[in-house]
């Protein structure tokens, strides 16, 4: 009887955990809807390619060869506007965004689509904690919905009355976003997009690249960002031998002091700042050749700007 009651005390411990689980995740992405809903309020949405694509344009005059064009990929369960913050601050810089819903967006403009139970009913198409799993045909539904908004506008000139320079094209993602834009790179050899000139990647899923895919292969200027608290993806890059190390040049790491998973979203503006002053720097670096002045440059260096614990480089 002991080792009965043992039983169900450890089964009716673990209901207690999934309970918690879904319930914290229930209050998360009520927040995070709440949020991406006011997000979502001064965003311009159109279909693309039969896409959802949310559309940030860009100020100032446009350059005589058109506006560079950055592509982002949100995360599991995200959507096309959970990181706006960073979508604004890439268009003030001068830059056209594209930000498509994927098949798994919940929140934002994707909403309606989530149901108390989704995130238990639809499981990832691998586990996320095993690597040996995935392969170039997990989540390749995320890079044809990247390629097909990419083909589609730019054979539309000009795309929503802005000309776009088809030979600056960057991409960024968050999470499995940065797996997706990491992927594109060339991290996967099979998705590689020749016409992507640099990748940002915000806590990127990344593990399975370190066994099946192939870093060195992106050979374009890459820049990670991670957080001391983000302690699922972040020691995966910068730990020795991981993503970092196996990476082609040029390459960068940016750590967010005190950062979790969820510092690149809506959800937390304490660290929208810095975030956007190193994307802005590093697509003005290598998509504009911003190089006099460099800030950039002046960012790797220290003293480190309030909110950054740790940088690396590697350009050469």
């Amino acid at each position: 009887m002991p080792v009965l009651r043992s039983t169900r005390a450890r089964r009716a411990g673990r209901l207690l955990v999934l309970l918690a689980c879904v319930a914290g995740a229930a209050i998360l992405w009520q927040r995070h809807a709440h949020v991406s809903a006011q997000a979502d309020s001064d965003t311009l949405h159109v279909s693309v390619a039969g896409r959802d694509v949310a559309v940030w344009k860009p100020a100032g005059p446009a350059p005589s060869r058109g506006y560079p064009l950055i592509l982002f990929s949100h995360g599991y369960t995200g959507c096309n506007t959970q990181s706006a913050f960073l979508m604004r601050a890439l268009a003030q810089a001068g830059y056209l965004v594209l930000a498509p819903n994927h098949k798994d967006a919940t929140c934002g403009s994707a909403r309606d689509t989530w149901y108390p139970g989704k995130m238990l009913a639809e499981r990832p198409q691998e586990p996320f904690r095993d690597a040996q799993q995935w392969s170039d045909a997990t989540y390749r539904d995320r890079r044809e919905d990247i390629e097909g908004v990419l083909d589609a506008v730019l054979h539309e000139h000009p795309f929503q009355g802005v000309p776009i320079d088809s030979s600056r094209v960057g991409i960024s993602g968050h999470s499995l976003g940065g797996y997706t834009a990491l992927g594109l790179a060339g991290a996967w050899p099979s998705w590689k997009d020749h016409r992507i000139k640099a990748v940002l990647a915000l806590s990127p899923h990344c593990s399975p690249f370190l066994l099946k895919g192939d870093l060195g292969n992106m050979d374009i200027p890459v820049m990670y960002q991670g957080g001391t608290a983000d302690l699922g993806e972040t020691p995966v890059v910068q730990r020795d031998g991981g993503v970092y190390d196996q990476s082609s040049k040029p390459k960068y790491f940016v750590e967010l002091d005190g950062a979790g998973h969820f510092a690149w979203t809506n959800l937390n503006k304490r660290y929208q700042d810095v975030i956007d002053a190193y994307s802005v720097a590093f697509f003005d670096h290598y998509l504009k050749g911003q190089t006099v002045p460099d800030p950039l440059a002046r960012m790797m260096e220290d003293p480190l700007p309030a909110g950054v614990s740790a940088v690396r480089s590697t350009t050469h």
